[in-house]
């Protein structure tokens, strides 16, 4: 045997058990940095009918760990008035259907309390400053105000609304209609069953959207290259001993090159 191919032998003594270890290691800092790692969701925001409300909207929300980037695009809502915006969580990540609302007053239409079994109660307030906890859910001095208006903030979630967006029960609600088309908010559906000081108007949901995490895909690079996004799915063993494999065959195969070279030789 060629003292080449003594040398090849040898790397491969090394290469083998360095591949068979790695695998699992790499499994394991991907379980663990699974929860600090950013993934991004999207909600398309649909009006209650029921409510009548003709308005839509989006939302992106980009997480990671607890930090929170939000962007929404609200159209079509009562203008010159605050619109009470949060995350609903923790139950069936849901918006609910037209048939949850009730009638009251005369009147049939859905009030927040009728979408807690279907959204959940708030995890957060997405104020425009200050505070963000529920405790803020009324805050109608920190809201978006008027018909059509863009929101963006980065804001830092509670644990347990940082795991139910990253569950996929997390939805966002925003609050305030215009019933009877006066152009304010008033009494004409009765005070609010959130704060009877209020008028049902000001806090009954307007538009919703779950929030869903969105597909992982290829990220086009500089230079014609492709860089592929990273994924939210640890990285796999199979696939990390696959590419030990890889590297085995390739090193085996130049084995039996310099075999060949030898004998013609």
């Amino acid at each position: 045997m060629s003292k080449s191919a003594v040398r090849i032998l040898a790397a491969l003594t090394v290469l083998a058990p360095a591949v068979a270890l790695a695998s699992p290691a790499l499994a394991d800092d991907s379980y663990k940095e699974h929860g600090d790692r950013a993934m991004t969701l999207h909600a398309q925001l649909d009006p209650f009918k029921v409510n009548k409300v003709t308005g839509y909207g989006t939302a992106q929300v980009r997480l990671k760990g607890n930090e929170a980037h939000v962007k929404m695009k609200v159209s079509g809502l009562l203008a010159g008035a605050p619109h009470a915006q949060h995350f609903h969580i923790a139950a069936k990540g849901v918006c609910p259907p037209e048939s949850a609302a009730k009638v009251r007053n005369g009147k049939r239409f859905l009030n927040t309390t009728d979408g807690i079994p279907f959204y959940g109660t708030i995890g957060t307030s997405l104020t425009t400053t200050g505070d963000t906890s529920p405790d803020s859910g009324l805050a109608v001095d920190r809201f978006p105000v008027g018909s059509d208006y863009h929101y963006e903030r980065t804001i830092k979630l509670s644990d347990e609304a940082a795991k139910s967006l990253r569950e996929g029960t997390g939805v966002v609600v925003v609050h305030g209609i215009d019933y009877n088309k006066n152009g304010k908010y008033d009494d004409n559906l009765g005070p609010s069953d959130l704060d009877p000081k209020l008028p049902a108007e000001a806090t009954n949901p307007a538009l919703c959207g779950a929030l869903k995490k969105s597909a992982d895909g290829p990220v086009h690079g500089g230079q014609g290259g492709t860089q592929l996004a990273a994924s939210d799915t640890p990285v796999s063993t199979a696939a990390t001993a696959a590419g030990g494999a890889v590297l085995l065959a390739t090193a085996g195969g130049a084995l039996v090159l310099r075999r060949r070279a030898n004998r013609q030789n």
